[in-house]
């Protein structure tokens, strides 16, 4: 979880001789950042921290003052876990309790009610936390489909979480109101999806009801291994590639340039439409206007040896957050 900013705990500075004038004065002067009731943080630590290690610092000050019962769940659990989330609002923090109703919902804490099982709590840095399969089933039900399936496939990707454990959580709550939901999130849920990116190709395929391609295939030549590529619709005889920025960014190996990278990738993409397969291209601006994708992607099938019919459809029903 990488660096740990301490907190600033109110009684402990007033067990030191501290007093509250003393604390206000810190906060006042941009010193110390209050980050819950009591909780202060050193405002230069604070700066540093993206937005999952502010969220993570504000869980850790709320489930500390937390009663016991508590746990940590939902979007707060997932920071915890080191899942990866999409357009996911991360400043309100979430507790859940093992009782039927009183829950509570103010502009930095959510308190859940829901039925919760002992062998659905684990501990996270000290913390009581909902497993990875209670998190993900919880999140699969409270948010939108692209983005239960972002968080779903990080958490198949990045843990031990199985398909089968995530299974069995969901369908322990037949009864939720979002039961269904929950459903139709896991069953396009892949532990091969690699990235928010993949992820959310993979959400588009399925919304302009685009055949389902099969993540992360390694394609050979004549010669050798040609490479991995994201997607690959082997009827279509067509390679889709999500290109994120950060490949020719932060991520380019040590001794050589962005500029270096594109040419391998050209390279790469000669090889594969010479091996017979057509090439279909996207990046993260691009997923904002699906038709723009779905329209790429067609055309590369159009190229290939079998004539894309797309099939009749029915209208995907719209998923609201309940």
């Amino acid at each position: 979880m990488g660096e740990q900013t301490p907190i600033i705990r109110r009684p402990d500075q007033l067990s030191i001789g501290r007093t509250d004038a003393e604390i206000r004065q810190a906060c006042a002067s941009g010193t110390w950042a209050r980050i819950h009731r009591g909780a202060y943080v050193d405002s230069g630590h604070l700066s540093r921290l993206d937005a999952y290690g502010r969220h993570r610092l504000r869980t850790e000050a709320v489930a500390c003052a937390a009663s016991t019962g508590a746990a940590v769940s939902h979007i707060s659990a997932a920071v915890l876990h080191g899942f990866e989330l999409w357009n996911t609002p991360l400043e309100v923090v979430h507790l859940s309790r093992n009782r039927r109703g009183g829950g509570r919902k103010s502009a930095r804490r959510h308190v859940h009610s829901a039925s919760l099982t002992d062998n659905e709590i684990t501990e996270v840095d000290g913390l009581r936390v909902t497993t990875q399969a209670r998190t993900v089933a919880d999140l699969a039900r409270v948010l939108p489909f692209e983005q239960a399936l972002v968080v779903g496939n990080s958490a198949l990707h990045r843990s031990s979480l199985t398909t089968e454990a995530l299974t069995d959580s969901i369908v322990l709550s037949p009864n939720h109101p979002r039961h269904r939901h929950a459903l139709h999130a896991l069953a396009a849920m892949d532990s091969r999806i690699e990235s928010v990116g993949e992820s959310r190709s993979l959400a588009l395929f399925i919304r302009e009801h685009l055949p389902l391609p099969e993540p992360q295939v390694e394609i050979h030549d004549a010669r050798a291994l040609v490479g991995r590529v994201d997607f690959l619709w082997r009827e279509q005889r067509t390679v889709g590639e999500f290109d994120g920025r950060i490949k020719y960014g932060r991520l380019v190996p040590a001794g050589r340039s962005a500029e270096d990278v594109l040419w391998n990738e050209k390279l790469r993409e000669d090889r594969l439409r010479d091996a017979g397969w057509q090439v279909a291209r996207w990046t993260w601006s691009d997923l904002s206007t699906p038709s723009v994708v779905a329209g790429r992607i067609t055309a590369a099938f159009s190229r290939g040896p079998v004539r894309y019919q797309p099939a009749p459809t029915a209208p995907v029903p719209e998923c609201r957050v309940g």
